[in-house]
């Protein structure tokens, strides 16, 4: 009798390897602010006797609640369809990950899955398949925005078991590539999520920080709950170079340029924990969480150090 074939998991699965998975499945993501959804749930809702809004209608896979099946298409059609309504849940999540070119970049020290350093970028997705996870199973809903100067993608928040899938398979087709304009796009995001909800940034914020602050204002305006992942390689945060060096512009807008790195190194330290102070101490007066990311380390003891300092009320 010939040996059964078994089935290789998708390419999307590798941002979300078994490891990931345990460590996101033992984890709870409470919101802090009031949110607005359809679903009674675990989060804390502005509203009372509020209803869910009709979006559209998709077909049955198996483990849809067989109660959201609408019996008039299937009378007209012989087709099981379930309904998808704009709220399903009291959370909705938007992951905002950045795919410039310079996100590709990897370090020596960089952290490393399968014999592979990861880069940025590859940070970034696996925080985001393991935020997807964590949310998902947990019944709140999750949507994508990835973007350079542009918004590239943008997939609004659900939470059936087929959105984790879309939001892997985008993910994993995503190349960091093109400038960074992370402000205007942030402002176009902001104006596309129209309910108070969760907004997660994933970036390296390689832009002006200014600029930065105010489209993150935006989204406070509109009341989102917001945590910003900062990513950077262990290289951008130390400049521990010793030699001669050029540097280049992963996003080729400026030119070459050779340094001493040992000549620079305490101005640049300087300069960087200013960016990081910064962006922390606005964060905060926000109320947002400000969680640094650096390539060196595992993303997963990252995430679970997060979140459990969140339950003890620090960030």
């Amino acid at each position: 009798m010939p040996a059964q074939k078994t089935s290789s998991p998708p390419d999307y699965m590798r941002l979300l390897p078994d490891e990931h998975a345990r460590t996101a499945a033992r984890l709870e993501f409470l919101a802090r602010r009031f949110m607005e959804g359809g679903m009674s749930g675990r989060h804390r809702s502005p509203q009372k006797g509020f209803s869910t809004e009709f979006a559209a209608h998709r077909l049955y896979v198996p483990g849809d609640d067989l109660r959201a099946l609408d019996w008039r298409v299937y009378g007209r059609t012989d087709r099981y369809c379930i309904k998808e309504f704009t709220e399903e849940t009291n959370l909705r999540a938007t992951i905002l990950l950045d795919a410039s070119a310079s996100m590709r970049y990897t370090g020596t020290k960089a952290t490393s899955l399968d014999g592979q350093c990861l880069s940025k970028f590859d940070c970034a997705r696996h925080l985001a398949a393991m935020l997807t996870y964590l949310l998902i199973r947990q019944q709140d809903a999750v949507g994508l925005a990835t973007f350079d100067k542009s918004l590239r993608c943008y997939l609004p928040p659900r939470s059936h078991g087929a959105q984790m899938r879309r939001i892997l398979s985008q993910m994993s087709e995503t190349k960091p590539e093109g400038e960074s304009a992370l402000a205007p796009v942030l402002h176009e995001i902001a104006e596309r999520i129209p309910k108070r909800g969760l907004v997660i940034l994933i970036s390296d914020l390689f832009d002006d920080l200014d600029a930065i602050i105010q489209a993150l204002h935006h989204f406070h305006f509109n009341r989102n709950e917001l945590l910003v992942l900062h990513v950077m390689a262990d290289e951008e945060l130390n400049l521990p170079f010793s030699r001669f060096c050029e540097f280049r512009d992963m996003e080729g807008v400026a030119e070459p340029l050779a340094v001493n790195p040992t000549a620079l190194r305490a101005q640049y330290m300087e300069q960087v924990e200013l960016f990081i102070d910064t962006l922390n101490r606005e964060c905060g007066r926000m109320q947002a969480d400000y969680v640094p990311v650096n390539t060196r380390d595992d993303v997963s003891d990252t995430l679970a150090g997060y979140i459990m300092r969140r339950h003890r009320g620090k960030k």
